[in-house]
């Protein structure tokens, strides 16, 4: 009889392989080295389109079913975020479980060799909890992996890049609602202002908003006070504020059933990954509260786009370029939702879907 820790594994491999049907992934792969103290899951969701690309997240979780959860949502909304950008990308995405400041060269390379053994099936990037530092150490292990240092030939940090999408998902959010992109006079709750959400003050504090900010970092939320005038606010608070917009900065489900009905703001549009806790309920429960979503793995795909054109020798002006076109694939598919009559978020994967289709068809043949 097959002891406790057998039955365990044997238990979460069953609820792995119904998750991966579900989700229609193609691979997941556990990577973990006792020397280093290496334990990481690479999820490989759809490479239709071309190799899985999508950066590799350091963080704490509680449970390892939560780490193997959140690479999964988050590969999956790679895969859409490639195909809605016009990008020649499959998704995936790594995660690493553990505290971000234990990190080490030697981890990080470790890290690097389970990436090379993919044979470019997956392309690794930064993330949350990891560093332009963090990938040089990869990059020694395998070719794998952008989002590199100007230095070495790539585009450095992308933050900046997907906050300038970001502001072009709020301005085409604000056009959809008022009939005109101007954000002069509005008012925005950023919560999470780590790299992308700081940029995106910037563009929105040049516009002339009135901005108000939550985050667990106090010396971030004194600088956004400091540099751009903004209202100091507890997360909790956040939720409810009556302002324009509120833009989601940090982690994910933070449009819950806890938090719609505090919601008062017209727009909820930011850099956040997963922003909906369940897709179609919240979804549609914003849409029937008249809240326009701007849908994140569109809003958000500056990033991607960045280090995506680190393949053609990387030029900064272009990738902003690209980027910008996001402000019209914003539009277009706040139609599809009028068209369809479903959510935006729905109708941004039918959007996204469709091109995937699309494309199975060209490559059907060798």
């Amino acid at each position: 009889m097959a002891d406790v820790q057998t039955q365990n594994l044997l238990a979460t491999s069953f609820d792995l392989f119904a998750g991966l049907e579900s989700t229609n992934h193609e691979q997941i792969v556990l990577c973990q080295d006792h020397a280093t103290g290496l334990k990481a899951i690479i999820a490989i969701h759809n490479t239709v389109l071309g190799p899985g690309l999508g950066g590799t997240r350091f963080w704490h979780y509680a449970h390892e079913k939560d780490a193997i959860r959140d690479a999964m949502r988050l590969s999956r909304g790679m895969t859409y975020k490639a195909s809605v950008a016009g990008l020649n990308l499959g998704g995936a995405k790594a995660v690493i479980i553990g505290d971000p400041k234990m990190k080490s060269e030697a981890l990080m390379r470790k890290f690097g060799r389970f990436v090379e053994n993919l044979n470019g099936k997956y392309i690794t990037a930064e993330d949350v909890g990891t560093t332009t530092r963090d990938m040089e150490y990869v990059n020694m292990e395998t070719d794998h992996v952008v989002g590199l240092p100007e230095s070495m030939g790539g585009g450095g940090d992308p933050s900046p890049v997907t906050a300038y999408g970001t502001y072009m998902g709020i301005k085409a959010s604000a056009k959809q609602a008022w009939g005109n992109d101007s954000l002069a006079g509005r008012s925005a709750a950023v919560m999470g202002i780590g790299k992308v959400g700081m940029h995106l003050l910037e563009y929105l504090h040049k516009e002339g908003v009135k901005l108000y900010v939550a985050d667990i970092n106090d010396s971030a939320l004194q600088a956004a006070a400091s540099q751009f005038g903004a209202t100091i606010v507890s997360g909790e608070d956040m939720i409810g504020l009556d302002v324009d917009i509120f833009a989601p900065c940090a982690l994910g489900g933070i449009i819950n059933d806890a938090t719609l009905p505090k919601l008062k703001c017209a727009i909820v549009a930011g850099a956040a990954n997963n922003q909906l806790e369940d897709e179609k309920i919240h979804g549609d429960a914003l849409k029937a509260k008249g809240i326009i979503y701007a849908p994140d793995f569109v809003i958000n795909a500056g990033g991607l786009i960045n280090v995506y054109s680190e393949y053609n020798g990387y030029v900064r002006e272009n990738a902003m370029s690209q980027t910008e076109n996001i402000y019209n694939t914003i539009l277009e598919i706040y139609k599809k939702s009028e068209l369809e009559n479903v959510n935006n978020q729905q109708a941004a994967i039918l959007h996204a879907e469709k091109r995937i289709h699309d494309m199975m068809l060209v490559h059907s043949t060798y």
